[in-house]
């Protein structure tokens, strides 16, 4: 096969047997793929990037030093996770998985998580995880997922562990039913200390969810988020976008967290990715790429939002993710971000990771207005600002058939296991084939 490479190659994994291949990356028109090749397995060819070329897509970092490595460089990546002395950015986000359980049975779910009889962990091993996050991370941000976390009723004591331990932002993933039925848990869960939920919020036609997630949601994602708002707890709206499912819906989604404004304080839309628990294996027509969402919420925003306001990320690698920061001016958005990603300059990536904890810590969370009396002029000016900030940020995951290792190497989100350990999180939850995971089981 003859094509153009746009760089040395680079390694990625056979989606069948998972061992370490050379692969590259190529255009051909105006899309962007990777193509490696298994002699045991045969050739596979991936979508990566459709649209304007994958190279203009830049933000250029030194690696940052991981100063208390848990495991040792032995077999080469992505074999030693830990994290290793070779990772190349702090951890921004811990995620803790508190339960395998789940009160949903969703078509496309990362932890192939189920209603089952697993024993949940005790809080003291969640709080001996808590206590590794800070021997290697320090206190960065926090997010509880699963399963669902709130089938835990002891959820509220977890979030509190976290707090005292001195972690300043702790976030709950969760598809929302139980804090749109039960008040007083979340009445609860911000008495703890809870900051923010990562809500599971795919759009605001019914049919959508009962395509995705097997039944009609969109009312309690309404009440949880009501919930939410009584108590003065942030909520990010995280759209799973799959192609002929709710691709339409982008713009939909953006105008209904800016309606609920200030406590929904974003949208961080996830192109689907094809690991845990998904229908079959992926074709191209399958996936949608990041230049493909940004270019849908330029359109189904009738231009409100624009290209130019979506910018690489400052911590992890600039092929992951795009985010864009707004100020909300009698119900449009503003934009406080500029895009300058074809810099020459070379950032350090741990100050990126600084001022993305900083951000979501800031931006994610919501804080319930006082009354204006009882605010001095300057408190005034801050409040506003802080009540009238909008994010609209995408992240893409990397499976068995797109990941590329040096992307791995630069994550900030890692998963924290029970022996201590810290995974990058598309590395804990990438499967072959056949549903086996490196790290998860």
């Amino acid at each position: 096969m003859a094509f153009n490479p746009l760089s040395m190659p680079l390694e990625s994994l056979c989606p069948i047997c998972l061992c370490t291949l050379d692969a590259y990356i190529y255009e051909k028109g105006v899309n962007t793929y990777m193509h490696k090749e298994c002699l045991e397995h045969g050739v596979f060819t991936t979508i990566l990037w459709r649209g304007d070329s994958m190279r203009e897509w830049i933000r250029t970092k030194e690696g940052a030093h991981i100063p208390n490595p848990i495991t040792k460089v032995e077999k080469g990546c992505p074999y030693d996770c830990g994290l290793c002395s070779a990772h190349r950015q702090h951890t921004c986000t811990a995620l803790i998985e508190v339960t395998k359980r789940c009160n949903l049975n969703c078509h496309f779910c990362f932890a192939d998580a189920l209603d089952g009889k697993s024993k949940d962990p005790l809080l003291e091993q969640i709080q001996f995880q808590y206590e590794s996050i800070l021997k290697v991370s320090g206190k960065c941000n926090i997010q509880l997922s699963g399963g669902e976390p709130t089938v835990r009723d002891d959820l509220a004591d977890i979030i509190r562990i976290g707090k005292e331990l001195g972690f300043p932002f702790i976030q709950v993933n969760t598809n929302g039913i139980r804090l749109a039925k039960d008040e007083d848990y979340v009445k609860a869960l911000k008495n703890a200390g809870l900051n923010s939920i990562f809500l599971q919020f795919d759009g605001i036609d019914d049919a959508i969810y009962k395509k995705l997630r097997g039944k009609a949601l969109f009312e309690l994602k309404c009440k949880a988020i009501e919930n939410c708002r009584k108590y003065g707890i942030g909520v990010v709206l995280v759209p799973t976008i799959v192609p002929n499912i709710n691709v339409e819906s982008i713009g939909d989604i953006i105008r209904f967290g800016l309606s609920h404004s200030p406590y929904v304080r974003g949208v961080h839309f996830q192109p689907v990715s094809y690991f845990g628990r998904i229908p079959k294996a992926p074709s191209d027509e399958d996936r949608i790429t990041l230049p493909e969402v940004m270019e849908c919420i330029v359109s189904q925003t009738n231009h409100m939002v624009n290209l130019e306001s979506m910018q690489p990320p400052g911590c992890e690698n600039a092929l992951c993710s795009f985010n864009g920061n707004y100020l909300i001016e009698e119900g449009v958005l503003k934009p406080v971000t500029k895009r300058s990603c074809c810099s020459t300059n070379i950032e350090k990536a741990e100050v990126g990771a600084n001022k993305a904890k900083a951000f979501v810590a800031r931006n994610w969370s919501y804080e319930k207005q006082v009354q204006d009396e009882k605010l001095s002029d300057w408190d005034k000016i801050l409040s506003a600002i802080q009540n009238n900030t909008f994010s609209i940020s995408g992240m893409v995951f990397q499976d068995a058939w797109n990941v590329n290792l040096e992307r791995i190497r630069d994550c900030c989100i890692h998963v924290s296991t029970t022996d201590g350990k810290l995974i990058p999180f598309c590395m804990y939850n990438i499967t072959n084939m056949e549903g086996k995971s490196l790290y998860r089981d």
